[in-house]
């Protein structure tokens, strides 16, 4: 069974007496450790996909069910619970708090949890190592660079072991040698972890970092043949 079915999703918005819908009518299947990037003109409805499968938002018609929940059907309150648990989501601007240091600012979707100090603290520790900043722990973001501060909020995305991992436009705001960085640090995170990414990017060489590719357009989701997006210079390791 796979770890995220939508079925029949269609989502629409009222803007100025017109409807809109960015999707229509859209069945998507992700398996568990799956690497899978969506791409699409800006408003096609990439990021509202996103923000379904992260809860977010709700759509119109149609079922999502991730591990076998029907995230349609939660009250407000349990939804909200349930993402804390089952959700990391990477920011395209970070999102850190200034204030915080890297640690806090990955420690903050645990606080959300039931979990102990000392179980928070191991957590941390795993994501900081797993994106190679375990020396910046005590830095606050003004200190990172661009690169840095996007891995402290790949670590938050991890650091709860979610379900699934969604990205919207990760490297969006980076330059073009930071993006190679965090795009295989992405791939490296799936392949040696086992997490699972629904990523959106309009850059089909970064895109193609995924072993599958989806477009949307028109409302309407493809699947795109590997072939047709080149692996670009985000592969070569």
């Amino acid at each position: 069974m796979p770890l995220v079915e939508l079925r029949n999703i269609t989502k629409r918005y009222h803007k100025g007496g017109q409807t809109i819908t960015p999707l229509d009518d859209v069945s998507l299947d992700i398996d568990d450790g799956e690497f899978v990037s969506l791409m699409g003109a800006s408003g096609t409805g990439k990021s509202t996909l996103l923000n379904l499968v992260a809860s977010i938002d709700q759509p119109d018609n149609g079922s999502i069910l991730i591990a076998g929940t029907d995230i349609t059907q939660l009250s407000r309150t349990k939804l909200a619970n349930w993402r804390a648990a089952n959700i990391g989501y990477i920011f395209q601007t970070h999102n850190l708090i200034p204030v915080l240091t890297a640690y806090e600012n990955i420690e903050l979707p645990l606080l959300l949890l039931p979990m102990s100090r000392a179980e928070r603290q191991k957590r941390v520790e795993i994501a900081l190592q797993a994106v190679d900043l375990s020396d910046r722990a005590e830095h606050y973001p003004r200190q990172l660079s661009g690169g840095q501060e996007q891995r402290v909020g790949v670590a938050r995305a991890i650091v709860a072991h979610p379900k699934v991992v969604v990205a919207d436009e990760p490297t969006g705001n980076l330059d073009d040698d930071t993006s190679v960085q965090i795009l295989r640090l992405l791939r490296r995170l799936n392949e040696e972890l086992g997490v699972t990414l629904l990523m959106v990017s309009h850059d089909p060489e970064a895109a193609a970092i995924a072993e599958r590719q989806l477009h949307m357009e028109h409302g309407k989701l493809h699947e795109l043949q590997p072939s047709s997006v080149s692996p670009g210079l985000y592969r070569n390791a």
